[in-house]
C-alpha cells in the first residue's frame, strides 16, 4: 500500500515546486517594482508603496492567502456584479508572490544602496547612459549583494507553500493530509513529506552556493 501512494506524493511535490517557482518569478518582478515606487521622488507614490510593503510584512502569511483567495472573488463581485471564482493555484501564487516581494524588495533596496556612488560616476565617465550603467555595472553587483537575503526568502517561500493547502491546492501538504486520512499513518506520511521538503531545501542551497560563486567570479573579472 505504501508504494501505491508514492506517485501521488511525487505529483504533489512537483505541484509544490511549480507553485514556489511561479511565486518566485512573480515576486521578483513585484519586488523590483516596489523598489522603484518606494524610491520615487514623489511622496504620493513612495509613501503608499511603503505602507503597502509594511502591511504585507506585518500580516500573518495565512491571512494574506485567505484574503487573496476569498477577497478577490468578493471584490470583483462588488465592482462588476458578477461572481467569478479564481483558481486556487493562481490565488496561491498571487498571495505568496506578494509576501515574497514585500521582503525581497527590502533586500534589493539595501543592495542598491550598498553600491558606491563611484560606480555610477565610472559609468558616466565611460559615456554610458544611466540605464546602461545600471544594467551593465550596477545590476550584477546588486544581485550579488542581495543574493544572501533572497536565498533565505526563497527557502521561507518553499515552506510557505504549505499554506495554500488550506485553499484547495493539491500541493505536498494537502496530498499528505489526504493520504493520512486514508491510511491513518501520520508518522509515516508526514515524515516522508518532511524528507521531501528537506531534499528540495538541500538542492536549493547547493544551487544557491553555485550561483554565489558565479557572481564572485564575475566580480573578479573571471569567466
Amino acid at each position: 500500500m505504501f508504494f501505491d501512494y508514492l506517485p501521488l506524493m511525487y505529483t504533489a511535490t512537483l505541484m509544490t515546486l511549480g507553485l514556489a517557482v511561479c511565486s518566485l518569478i512573480v515576486g521578483l518582478l513585484l519586488s523590483m517594482l516596489f523598489v522603484v515606487l518606494e524610491t520615487a521622488k514623489w511622496r504620493c507614490i513612495s509613501k503608499p508603496t511603503s505602507v503597502l510593503v509594511t502591511l504585507l510584512r506585518g500580516l500573518p502569511e495565512i491571512i494574506v492567502v485567505l484574503l487573496i483567495y476569498f477577497g478577490s472573488t468578493e471584490l470583483v463581485e462588488m465592482l462588476t456584479g458578477e461572481y467569478i471564482e479564481f483558481s486556487a493555484f493562481g490565488c496561491g501564487v498571487a498571495a505568496l508572490a506578494l509576501i515574497f516581494s514585500a521582503y525581497a524588495s527590502q533586500s534589493l533596496r539595501g543592495a542598491i544602496q550598498a553600491i558606491a556612488i563611484g560606480q555610477w560616476e565610472s559609468g558616466a565617465a565611460l559615456g554610458l547612459s544611466r540605464s546602461h550603467t545600471f544594467l551593465r555595472i550596477i545590476l550584477p553587483q546588486v544581485w550579488r549583494h542581495a543574493l544572501p537575503g533572497l536565498s533565505n526568502q526563497w527557502l521561507v517561500l518553499l515552506k510557505d507553500t504549505a499554506l495554500v493547502s488550506l485553499i484547495g491546492v493539491n500541493d505536498l501538504m494537502r496530498q499528505t493530509e489526504l493520504i493520512n486520512t486514508n491510511t491513518h499513518q501520520p508518522f509515516t506520511w508526514y515524515g516522508l513529506a518532511a524528507l521531501l521538503y528537506l531534499a528540495v531545501t538541500l538542492i536549493s542551497q547547493f544551487l544557491i552556493r553555485k550561483l554565489e560563486r558565479r557572481f564572485t567570479r564575475f566580480e573578479r573579472g573571471g569567466k
